[in-house]
Order: C-alpha cells, then sequence, then structure tokens
C-alpha cells in the first residue's frame, strides 16, 4: 500500500498559501504525498514550499476581475478546469482535498464534490471568503482560522486557528526587548492589495515621531513594486534607516527582531503576530469582503495585544501618536507582546493534520 495522497487546493494571494504551505510541510513530515492545485499567481507563492510538494497549475478564473468579455469567459474556464482536475482524480486518486479558498481552488473542490472524495476546507477569516462559502454545506469540515467564524446553516465548523510556517514556529514566542534608549525596529506589512495606505501614511508618522525616538528607529518596510522607489526616497531624505522591499521572505525574523507591528489584519499577519508575540497597531483593509480582515483584529484587539485604526481613521498625526504610545510605554509594550501570544495558535497545524487524518481513517474504515 502506497503513502496517503493529499491534495491542497489553494492560491491567489498569500493569505491563502502559507496556512496550504504549513500543512504540507506537516504531512510530508509524516509521510504522505502531498501536491498542491493552485493558478499562475498562487504559483509566487511556493518557492517556500518543501521540495516534495507536487505543483499543478489549474484553469480558473474570477468575476472579480476584468471586463464583459472576460467575465464571458469564467464559466467555461471554470468548468474546464474542474472537468480537467476529475480527470486527473479518477487517474490519481486523492485520499483527501483539503480547500484553503481562492477562485483556484474551485477545480479540485468541484471535481472532488463530484466524485465524492473526502474533502474539507480551511477558512483563515472571521468572514468566509467567496469560494469557501460556496462549499461550506458541501464538505465534512470547515476548519476555522478565527472564532467565531459566520458559517451557513448546515456548515460543520470547528476552530483549529491559522496554521504557520515552520519559520514562524521556529520563532515561537521568541523574547521580545520592549523599546528603550537604542536601536528599535518597526516592521510594516500592507499585503499585496492593501499596501498603499501604509506606504502613504507610515513613512510620514515615523519622520513626524519626537526625534528622541526616530533616531533609534530602523524599519522594514514591504510596499508594492509601484510604490518602492517613492517610500524609499521618503526614508532617505529624513534620514530614517529604512529598508524597501516588495516582499521578505524573512518575515518571521523581521517580527521577531520587532520592538512594534503595523499592518493590516491579513489573517496570516495576524496568526504570525499572535505566534511569535508582538505588540502591532492593525489598520484593517476597508475593501475586504465581508469586513473580515476586521473580524480578524478582534481577538488580538480584545486580549490587549493590538491596538485597531480603522482605514477611516488613519491619518499621519494618528499614527504618529500610536506608534509614541508604544515605543515610550515598555512596560505597556511588553504586556501587548504577552497579550498578543495569549491569543495565538501554535499547534493550529497539528489540529488540521488531526482532521486531515480522521477524514482519511473514515474513508478507508
Amino acid at each position: 500500500m502506497g503513502s496517503p495522497y493529499l491534495l491542497i487546493a489553494a492560491g491567489g494571494t498569500g493569505g491563502h498559501m502559507f496556512p496550504a504551505q504549513a500543512l504540507a510541510e506537516a504531512l510530508l513530515q509524516k509521510g504522505w504525498r502531498v501536491r498542491l492545485s493552485t493558478d499562475p499567481r498562487g504559483a509566487r507563492y511556493t518557492g517556500g514550499f518543501p521540495d516534495a510538494t507536487e505543483i499543478t497549475e489549474v484553469s480558473s478564473a474570477t468575476f472579480a476581475r476584468g471586463g464583459l468579455a472576460a467575465k464571458a469567459l469564467v464559466g467555461p474556464k471554470i468548468v474546464g478546469g474542474v472537468t480537467s482536475m476529475a480527470f486527473q482524480m479518477m487517474r490519481d486518486k486523492p485520499d483527501v482535498v483539503v480547500g484553503f479558498g481562492g477562485y483556484p481552488s474551485i477545480p479540485a473542490l468541484g471535481a472532488a464534490t463530484l466524485l465524492k472524495i473526502p474533502r474539507m476546507i480551511h477558512e483563515q477569516n472571521g468572514v468566509l471568503g467567496r469560494v469557501n462559502k460556496l462549499f461550506a454545506t458541501r464538505v465534512a469540515q470547515v476548519a476555522c482560522g478565527v472564532w467565531p467564524t459566520d458559517l451557513p446553516e448546515g456548515a460543520q465548523g470547528v476552530h483549529t486557528g491559522n496554521p504557520v510556517r515552520a519559520a514562524v514556529l521556529d520563532r515561537a514566542a521568541a523574547g521580545y526587548i520592549p523599546p528603550g534608549d537604542y536601536p528599535m525596529s518597526i516592521l510594516v506589512m500592507g499585503g499585496s492589495q492593501g499596501a498603499r495606505i501604509l506606504s502613504d501614511v507610515v513613512p510620514e508618522a515615523i519622520a513626524a515621531l519626537p526625534e528622541n525616538i526616530r533616531n533609534h528607529i530602523r524599519v522594514s518596510h514591504q510596499a508594492r513594486d509601484e510604490d518602492s522607489a517613492r517610500v524609499t526616497a521618503f526614508y532617505n531624505d529624513h534620514g530614517i534607516r529604512a529598508e524597501v522591499q516588495t516582499f521578505f521572505a524573512d518575515v518571521p525574523r523581521r517580527m521577531s527582531d520587532a520592538q512594534l507591528v503595523i499592518s493590516r489584519s491579513g489573517a496570516s499577519s495576524v496568526a504570525d503576530i499572535s505566534v511569535i508575540g508582538r505588540p502591532s497597531i492593525l489598520v484593517p483593509f476597508a475593501a475586504a469582503a465581508g469586513d473580515h480582515q476586521t473580524a480578524n483584529a478582534r481577538g488580538l484587539v480584545q486580549a490587549g495585544g493590538a491596538i485597531m485604526v480603522p482605514e477611516n481613521a488613519l491619518d499621519v498625526h494618528a499614527l504618529t501618536h500610536q506608534i509614541t504610545t508604544v515605543l515610550t510605554n515598555p512596560e505597556a509594550a511588553q504586556k501587548m507582546a504577552h497579550a498578543a501570544l495569549s491569543t495565538g495558535a501554535p499547534d493550529a497545524t497539528e489540529r488540521l493534520v488531526h482532521l486531515v487524518e480522521q477524514l482519511a481513517q473514515k474513508e478507508t474504515a
């Protein structure tokens, strides 16, 4: 008898791909064979997946982008993707299919539904994404990264937390150095969709800090490619030591070194912050579907580990005040770090692995 075979379906953004990577890492270590089904956008995030992961790019599409002509092709593309995946599954049947959201997960979940293959989904946010909402009542379990998650009637939800990558677990509960009269680090993360407003406001807010604070600060700022040059120039012009990149491959290291994180409240970002344990200022992405980033941030804020600033209230003066509040109160910052840790789920991957193994056992029973 061969190794059990898991097919992971995910795509679109790091928010979908990073938890998928964590599950792949864990099950490969347990002797499973793992394949990832994604699209070209999701393929940008596959560099961190273990080499043993088989990667398949599938045909899918979304109604959310493009003009009328592009939208007219969405249906046929999805049908083609589901049909192609169904034939693949008949030749090489997975023991379990797990979807992590995003339109690229439709072909695998659709085919698994047609072929009655054991399947489940993981929802990273406090509000189901469109694709996960479509399949929520058609799978055995909805593993929820945030609890409570708003689920449709008939869906079976269980709280697992959001899996984090091995590189994050390696930094779990890393010792926190409270702010003081020495070099301090700020990590700024905006996410692919919501980075612009942080690039507009954060550099000016840091430049407006009192000189005795500003002179001690080093910044790691993740900016969109089109904003990178101007953000870099602003920091240079104001004598602020900063490294600006479109993507940091070593976010866990930078986060564990930081005295403060300023971030959108995407599910993966919130999970990383809570597992490593860092004070944060969270700015939920106002255009996020169902305002799910506000739901994501709520647990950290209620625990006292984060300050939430609504996007419509984010301006230079307000952000400068919040940064100053954290960096001039070392005891309070330390408490925020501990509070953030209290909301973390470092065993989220183990919980998800357990659900996958249970599904596989039911199929063979």
